[in-house]
């Protein structure tokens, strides 16, 4: 029997640190692995003094660290560490340099002070175990532009707070400390593939490995590729729903081959253009070159293109337009209604009771969203995902309401983007050649409104090429919908997988944001979750003005970026609004933190120092350590006056989602501040038991 070959990032960061010439008969040596991984005489021992099942094999000086499994081995890491024995046990070494301590919440956030040691006589326990050089950063693959930023790290405190990207960090102190392997069983697996990928990657010709799915996701990589109809894959936040997607692209594109499609023409979409961004860079790494037969793009780009080729001026209209039209024309709507003087009253308090918003959503999420022609239809359809009821006489006057609102809009040249999105759908059938694409993969579909995916399910050449990732309880636009209701071929019976297993958020963190959520689900169906990682528990801390909120921001970042051996780019700070996020982010760099408020098209994950965005810009994506804040300025969520109890009860639902997506971002650490006053519902319901309340909180 052949074992594969996986690797962790510590092991090719370690791997650098060696000369070429040893390099090369440590490759030699991990080929033994291949053929017969487990313990044997003095060659290969298992290391006692770590959780998990841990090897070393010796390779002269060195030794390789590895684990393996049912056909597979992984390489840990490789270092010139000395055999210890206790007895007759062969130990793991400790670290002279303590740094992979799981940290207690409470700790981070009330540290115990400690007087700062002078700069030119560092405490000795704080110093680097190894002088940085530029030999060893040049081994190191360690771009020359940040050579004097490191030169003058002499502790750990400098290489922290060092302006570098965190994949460099990381390479930095896996070869300068010894790691702590328990920890490094719990990084994503890399294919290794050939051993001499591994000497090409030390010599700087090969940039990176594709990710090693495990065998739950690498299942739904080909699942039903060759089955009658689409296929929909379901799984909670972490459980890799859009790595899957991915992957997916590749076998496609290689499937389209085998049967004859040279240049295969693939459309893989999401919902934001942050999400937009960050599977183009994904795409381009896992393809190579086949990446120029995928475009990524949002719906609404594609729509916005399609549009194009007609001859139609009309440009969507923003929210406040429509606010302000609506706000304007209400009264000749009123007036304009139709029935007798009882019918006539209940629907003018129909049109003033709902709030602006709510009305604009029912329009379009609901009526021009779901594709519905008449009143009639209009009247007999199941409003999924809608609290408040309404009956015919109410949706005769939000029909009205519709019916004049898009007058007006067109005497102005604009329409909304859910009218966009429905001409689209019908432009495809008019034009002589439409750009239709060999196979379709929508990402996050739970937020695209029906008529967004129609349009998408119409680019699609044949319904078994279209694949689809959904978990409905992380929608935050959108209201839920029948699949049928949409398309005629979305029927995923004996086509629908399930993902259960979380990869990139702590049971710890998980766990407490599905019991926030609680009640407020729109998928009721049962999936068992199972987790890779664990840590200490989420916190929540209250405060009471912007100077403690941005301290305590600052503290929560630098202390757990510290603990969990990460630099300080990995931390993202998640915010209601863009408001709130620009003057926390203000308020950060005003205390000495580094720190940038981004938009979803602004969106820039290398960039240094915290990043800051609003909680939906964050969907999709996911930071070592993430706090929620930015609730001081006003009441979460804000509502008009006089909004109905029952318009408040499906806002505080949605919103309730999009602070489960926020917490569902972060792996490894999570801060949640409320003001020290809030009366909203949404920022006091965290259960004791799985959060850690602190004693202000």
């Amino acid at each position: 029997m052949t074992f594969e070959l996986i690797h962790k990032p510590t092991f090719t960061n370690q791997l650098l640190a060696i000369s070429k010439e040893q390099v090369v008969q440590i490759l030699e040596k991990i080929e033994v692995l291949r053929d017969n991984p487990k313990p044997h005489g003095n060659l290969k021992k298992k290391l006692h003094g770590y959780k998990g099942n841990v090897y070393r094999l010796r390779s002269g000086n060195y030794r390789i660290i590895y684990t393996y499994g049912d056909g597979w081995v992984a390489l840990l890491g490789v270092d010139a560490r000395k055999d210890v024995y206790k007895g007759r046990k062969l130990v793991a070494e400790t670290t002279p340099l303590d740094v992979n301590t799981l940290p207690d919440m409470s700790d981070i956030l009330t540290p115990n002070p400690t007087p700062t040691p002078h700069p030119q006589n560092p405490s000795t326990e704080n110093l680097l175990p190894v002088q940085l050089t530029e030999e060893l950063l040049t081994r190191l693959l360690i771009p020359n532009d940040y050579f004097p930023t490191l030169l003058s790290c002499r502790t750990l405190d400098d290489l922290l707070s060092a302006k570098i990207p965190s994949s460099l960090c990381d390479r930095i102190f896996d070869c300068i400390t010894s790691p702590d392997f328990d920890r490094v069983l719990d990084q994503p697996s890399f294919v290794t593939g050939s051993t001499s990928d591994l000497l090409r990657f030390t010599e700087g010709e090969l940039f990176g490995f594709l990710l090693k799915l495990n065998p739950e996701q690498e299942k739904f990589v080909t699942w039903a590729l060759n089955a009658s109809g689409p296929t929909l894959l379901k799984g909670g936040p972490g459980t890799g729903k859009s790595t899957v997607a991915l992957y997916r692209v590749r076998a496609l594109i290689e499937t389209l081959k085998k049967s004859g499609v040279s240049q295969p023409k693939i459309l893989f979409t999401t919902y934001t253009n942050a999400l937009i961004a960050y599977s183009e860079q994904l795409l381009h790494s896992l393809l190579g070159e086949d990446a120029r037969y995928v475009e990524v793009k949002t719906a609404d780009k594609i729509a916005s293109e399609l549009l194009s080729l007609v001859p139609d001026s009309r440009q969507p209209a923003k929210p406040s337009q429509l606010r302000s039209l609506i706000k304007q024309i209400l009264p000749e709507v009123i007036a304009s209604l139709e029935g007798n003087s009882f019918q006539r009253q209940a629907q003018a308090q129909t049109l003033q009771r709902l709030s602006l918003d709510y009305l604009l959503s029912e329009m379009g999420i609901v009526i021009e969203g779901r594709g519905l022609k008449t009143l009639a239809d209009y009247q007999t359809t199941p409003r999924t995902g809608r609290t408040i009821a309404l009956n015919k006489l109410q949706r005769q006057a939000i029909w009205h309401l519709q019916k004049q609102v898009y007058q007006h809009l067109a005497e102005k040249g604009l329409e909304t983007w859910h009218q966009r999105r429905s001409r689209a759908v019908e432009c495809i059938q008019h034009l002589d050649n439409p750009p239709i694409y060999d196979a379709v993969l929508i990402d996050e579909t739970q937020d695209l409104e029906p008529n967004a995916l129609r349009l998408l399910i119409r680019l699609c050449r044949a319904p078994n090429r279209l694949f689809i990732t959904a978990d409905a309880n992380q929608s935050i636009y959108g209201s839920s919908f029948r699949w049928q209701d949409v398309h005629q071929d979305l029927k995923f019976t004996g086509r629908t997988g399930i993902l259960h297993l979380n990869h990139r958020t702590t049971k710890e963190i998980n766990e407490a944001a599905y019991a926030y959520l609680m009640g407020n689900t729109l998928d009721d169906e049962p999936i068992e979750r199972a987790y890779v990682h664990s840590g200490p528990l989420p916190a929540v801390r209250a405060v009471t003005n912007r100077d403690d909120e941005g301290k305590l921001v600052m503290q929560f970042c630098q202390a757990a970026a510290r603990e969990f051996r990460l630099g300080i780019n990995a931390c993202a700070v998640l915010t209601p609004s863009e408001r709130a996020g620009k003057k926390l982010a203000d308020q950060l760099n005003y205390l000495g933190l580094e720190a940038h408020f981004m938009n979803s098209r602004e969106l820039d994950l290398n960039r240094q120092g915290v990043k800051v965005l609003t909680l939906k810009s964050a969907k999709g994506l996911e930071f070592p350590i993430t706090a929620i804040a930015g609730f001081l300025d006003a009441s979460y969520p804000t509502l008009p006056k006089g909004t109905p109890e029952e318009e408040i009860t499906e806002c505080l639902a949605r919103e309730r989602r999009t602070l489960f997506v926020g917490m569902t971002r972060a792996m490894r650490a999570l801060l949640v501040l409320v003001p020290h006053d809030t009366l909203s519902p949404l920022l006091q319901t965290f259960h004791p038991n799985l959060w850690n309340l602190g004693t202000t909180a």
